[in-house]
């Protein structure tokens, strides 16, 4: 289920960084920083008050406490808190003694300490003129102070204001003061309790602030009240949320009060955030938008920089710089989060592992941006240590690069310099690739020669020649082109030229271009795949690849168009399905729905959903390609069925309302193709259940419990279906009990009774095999597979039986005089699958070789080498076998008949009847 960002592994581009040599730390070290000097100057008596070590959320309470003893107000204690623990963290951080998490987690405990003090000082006051704020339900109405951006991911910078935003829960009026005046709207009480929290932390008194504040994000940023409800939030992110905004929030964390994270009430804010920021699809369309709000700082910065160029060495906002790496992390985030929950979470380090554990980015190209981001971070808080400014450019003076360059290890300027000049590179190489798929191509000009100024219709068309133009000359007159969006419709119009480039070049063919034709065409509405093909090039190349191989992938991706972005994967075709990986990847992405509450069913029936179509096109890709057999795309596609089984069960137990047990005390057999491990794209699966549990509700316990299950695979929900569930195999068929007790199972296969297995249904069991469930049913199942197999039987009445079902299966499937169907025309599949069948239950007792479940190939030659088909005819005829399954699979891929000359096949032909006359003759 892995993916990679690009289709190409970008792990030997990046340069590896040498880590700082480890200079000696003189001990007075941190007293360079003035900012340091003038705190010592001042105060002198109150540092000790901040308990040792990196602040905490105890040891800050602690500190404000002992302030407020030595006589200070809010305001003050607040103020001189700050310093203290600023002065604490250049100590430690600039003496080796703190990591950045040690920095930034201590200045974020400060942010959240410091605002629910000011929050439950200005409720005091408000309360006390106005009254409780008070819902319609008679329930106080809480506001949520929200931080944004490092202050939510918990990576706040030691000189950084806090972006915040601030909410209400719901409307309603004051209780009035204690004489029962002053009552006002709780629009009114919030926005002055908002104006009085910006005094306690914003203003500047003689102690200083506590905290730059900016309430720039919110809702119509600064034209836009101070604070908002929660519904006028959930319109506006609804009706005029803008791309960009997604970014922000999706950092955002309600930060205070203290109370409101611990009862809960804050996750309500989960359900308006979460949906504006990640989509149910793969979001394309974020690309532009970030690259042209990228620009923009791009550009602020260089016109900050003109007449100035010592602020072109910015940390943050250059080329390179620490925004860069937040830009590449967040991108593959906000075009993911909505399908893989796994990828939601704020710190960007933790965000880099898991993007790269999801392989969306290499691990190797992960932990250098990782190692950049600490370098530039640790970089950055050093340039504010010096005087305490909000400033992320580099000092001019050579004593402050010294100390910087000393603080991090390195025995000169120059050793530091080099440093950073590498970590940059990396960063910029980087971002320049995830964001430049949407280059325009040699001949990708507009009516004014400007490559981002999209051509008409009509003026690509002159690229094309033949049918292909004849084709897309159709689109001048469809409806859904002429709705597309101006910008979608540049994009349409440069990834035809582009297809255009490369057609002229022979990179693809005019039959993947008409099938792309005839697939785009119903999803030109959802935009989301034009920006994706565009935005990857590599994808797209594939993408037509695979169309041009064979028709049947058209259909499924027409069905399932988001599983396009598989073929991103730079391991693609490297690979082959790996089970517990797919367990363990789909099991994350439950728990990262559990976190956010959104675990609902139809939630994840849609997860399994998306994850199965996933797999199988993967499949479909590296069978197309030529990479797998036809028996390795059967192995694949088997594996991957048992997987969703065991993912299924599992999940449909956990949430079945009356289980009686921790385990379900049930098995799954598979039959058939299942069972053979022989499945076909779009295979159903042929299952019976049983189950070995004493309890007296067992049975209605477990057959709900498959009733679940089966509705869980076959129910179509947005994200499709899973499998067709056939159960007929099971005891008496579709007269019988949906789940049946082991004993009755074995009792019934084995003939004990009056109610016993037909001869069909043994001839099904020699296919048949334990897939999943409790693991003491497995080593009882084949024992009682062995002995239905191994039986005595009379071989007269067993070959007239197999004989009589083989007619009445060719009957069902009548074929032309003049064409060969390699299953079911005499010498065809079915002949040879038919006569392995009473090898295996005539002579297994003799010969237990037979017993083992590994398909028809294989059995055929072990029937030979056993003495049971003459010489040669074995081996020949598992040839034929082989290549007929081939024509049959390569057939429907195609949609082609698989009905063809008989004389195409003759000598296969000829191979499975000797097969049949051998043994029936």
């Amino acid at each position: 289920m892995t993916r990679s960002q690009s289709t190409d592994d970008r792990s030997d581009l990046v340069t590896p960084i040498v880590s700082p040599p480890g200079v000696p730390c003189p001990p007075d070290l941190p007293l360079y920083s003035r900012f340091v000097q003038r705190l010592h100057r001042r105060y002198d008596h109150e540092l000790p008050l901040l308990p040792p070590g990196p602040p905490s959320r105890d040891s800050l309470s602690a500190a404000y406490a002992a302030l407020q003893a030595k006589g200070l107000d809010t305001s003050a204690a607040l103020r001189v808190l700050r310093q203290l623990t600023l002065e604490r963290l250049v100590q430690l951080d600039c003496s080796r003694q703190a990591d950045l998490a040690a920095v930034t987690h201590g200045m974020t405990w400060l942010a959240e300490v410091t605002l629910d003090i000011a929050w439950r000082h200005v409720m005091a006051d408000l309360d006390a003129l106005h009254g409780a704020p008070t819902k319609a339900d008679g329930q106080r109405a809480e506001m949520w102070i929200i931080g944004m951006g490092k202050l939510g991911a918990r990576e706040l910078n030691v000189s950084s204001d806090i972006d915040l935003i601030y909410v209400y829960d719901d409307d309603g009026e004051t209780l009035g003061n204690s004489e029962g005046r002053n009552k006002v709207s709780c629009q009114e009480y919030f926005t002055r309790a908002v104006k009085r929290m910006y005094a306690l932390i914003g203003d500047t008194t003689e102690h200083g602030f506590v905290f730059r504040v900016d309430l720039a994000l919110r809702p119509n940023g600064n034209s836009g009240p101070s604070v908002v409800s929660l519904d006028a939030l959930e319109e506006y992110l609804l009706v005029q949320g803008r791309e960009w905004e997604r970014f922000a929030w999706m950092k955002s964390r309600v930060v205070a009060p203290r109370s409101a994270v611990v009862n809960g009430s804050a996750q309500a804010l989960r359900g308006v955030v979460l949906p504006f920021v990640f989509r149910r699809y793969l979001d394309y369309n974020v690309f532009e938008s970030l690259r042209t709000l990228h620009q923009q700082i791009r550009d602020h910065a260089s016109k900050r920089s003109a007449g100035h160029p010592e602020r072109a060495n910015d940390v943050k906002l250059s080329r390179g710089g620490i925004r860069e790496i937040e830009f590449t992390v967040q991108l593959l985030q906000v075009v993911r989060g909505g399908q893989f929950p796994e990828l939601r979470t704020r710190p960007t380090l933790d965000a880099l592992q898991r993007v790269a554990k999801a392989g969306l980015m290499p691990q190797a190209t992960a932990d250098a941006l990782g190692a950049a981001y600490v370098f530039l971070r640790q970089v950055e808080h050093r340039i504010q240590y010096l005087d305490d400014q909000q400033t992320h450019v580099l000092p001019t003076r050579d004593d402050d690069l010294a100390w910087i360059a000393q603080t991090l290890g390195y025995a000169n300027t120059c050793e530091f310099l080099s440093a950073l000049d590498a970590h940059r590179e990396v960063v910029a190489q980087e971002f320049d690739t995830l964001l430049g798929g949407d280059r325009d191509c040699k001949t990708c000009k507009g009516k004014n020669g400007h490559g981002r100024e999209h051509a008409e219709l009509d003026a690509v068309l002159t690229d094309f020649k033949g049918p292909v133009r004849e084709r897309l000359a159709q689109w001048a007159d469809n409806p859904r082109v002429q709705a597309l969006r101006d910008d979608a419709r540049g994009r349409l119009m440069r990834l035809l030229q582009r297809t255009a480039q490369w057609l002229s070049e022979g990179r693809i063919s005019e039959v993947s271009v008409l099938r792309m034709a005839d697939w785009i065409e119903p999803l030109l509405r959802r935009e989301s795949y034009l920006a994706l093909m565009l935005e990857r090039p590599s994808v797209y190349e594939r993408l037509l690849r695979l169309l041009g191989a064979a028709k049947w992938p058209a259909r499924y991706l027409l069905q399932h168009p988001g599983v396009i972005d598989e073929l991103a994967g730079g391991n693609l075709f490297d690979t082959r399905f790996d089970a517990a990986e797919f367990e363990g990847e789909l099991q994350a992405r439950r728990l990262a729905l559990q976190r956010t509450g959104e675990d609902d069913e139809e939630s994840l029936m849609n997860l399994l959903r998306r994850a199965h179509h996933a797999e199988q096109f993967r499949t479909l890709a590296r069978d197309v390609e030529g990479v797998l057999t036809v028996e390795q795309v059967a192995d694949d596609l088997s594996a991957l069925a048992d997987a969703v089984l065991r993912v299924t069960a599992r999940w449909c137990w956990d949430r079945l309302k009356n289980r009686h047990r921790d385990e379900p005390a049930i098995a799954i057999i598979g039959y058939g193709k299942l069972g053979g491990k022989e499945l076909g794209y779009g295979s159903d699966l042929d299952i019976v259940f049983v189950y070995d549990d004493e309890d007296q509700r067992a049975q209605d316990i477990y057959a709900a419990y498959v009733r679940k299950m089966i509705n869980w695979m076959t129910v179509k929900t947005a994200d499709g279906d899973l499998y067709e569930i056939d159960t007929a195999l099971r005891p008496n068929g579709n007269s019988g009990l949906l789940v049946t007790r082991f004993e009755a199972y074995a009792d019934y296969q084995q003939q004990r009774g009056s109610n016993t297995a037909w001869t069909w249904e043994h001839q099904a069991m020699t296919r048949a095999r334990f897939v999943m469930g409790l693991p003491s049913l497995a080593p009882r199942f084949d024992a009682v597979r062995h002995a239905v197999i191994s039986a005595p039987r009379d071989a007269a009445s067993l070959k007239a039986e197999i004989v009589a079902m083989r007619e009445r299966v060719r009957q069902g499937h009548p074929v032309k005089a003049d064409r060969f169907d390699v299953k079911h025309s005499p010498g065809g599949m079915v002949d040879a699958e038919f006569a392995v069948q009473y090898l295996v239950l005539l002579h297994t007792a003799a010969h237990p070789e037979l017993a083992d479940n590994v398909g028809n190939i294989a059995l055929l030659q072990r029937a030979e080498k056993a003495g049971l088909l003459p010489a040669r005819v074995g081996e020949a005829a598992a040839n034929a076998y082989r290549e007929m399954r081939r024509l049959q699979h390569r057939a429907r891929l195609n949609e082609e008949p698989t009905q063809v000359d008989p004389a195409t096949l003759t000598a296969e032909r000829e191979a499975l009847l000797a097969v049949w006359r051998a043994v029936m003759s």
